[in-house]
C-alpha cells in the first residue's frame, strides 16, 4: 500500500496526461483549451503537494515548537489560479473571433480556410 501515500503524484500524472491528449490530439479549439485548463490543474495540484509537511500545521505562531507548512505554495497556487481564469478568459474570446472570421472552430477548417485566402 506504499503507492497510497504517493496517490497525489500519480493524480497529477493522470490529469497531466488526460491534459496533454487533449491539447495534442483534438481538433476542436474548445476542447484545446479545456485541455489546457486540465494541465493547469495538475500543476496545481503538484505544487500543493510539494509544500506540504507531514504533521505540519498552518503557520501561526503560538510559541510552541511545531512543524508548519510553508504558506508560499498555497499563496502561488492562488495567483495562478487568478492568472489562470484571465488566460482562459481570453483564449475563449479568441475563440469567438476565430468563429466570426472563419465559421468553424475545427483547427483543420480554419488551416484550409486560411490556406485559400
Amino acid at each position: 500500500m506504499a503507492w497510497l501515500g504517493i496517490l497525489n503524484y500519480w493524480i497529477f500524472v493522470l490529469l497531466l496526461m488526460t491534459g496533454m491528449y487533449a491539447i495534442v490530439a483534438k481538433g476542436n479549439l474548445i476542447k484545446k483549451l479545456i485541455g489546457l485548463g486540465i494541465c493547469q490543474s495538475a500543476v496545481f495540484l503538484l505544487f500543493i503537494s510539494m509544500g506540504k509537511v507531514v504533521g505540519g500545521t498552518a503557520p501561526i505562531l503560538d510559541g510552541s515548537d511545531r512543524a508548519y507548512s510553508s504558506p508560499l505554495p498555497q499563496v502561488l497556487i492562488l495567483t495562478a489560479i487568478v492568472v489562470g481564469i484571465s488566460t482562459m478568459a481570453l483564449a475563449l474570446a479568441v475563440v469567438v473571433r476565430i468563429k466570426e472570421s472563419f465559421g468553424s472552430i475545427e483547427e483543420a477548417d480554419v488551416y484550409g480556410k486560411e490556406a485559400e485566402a
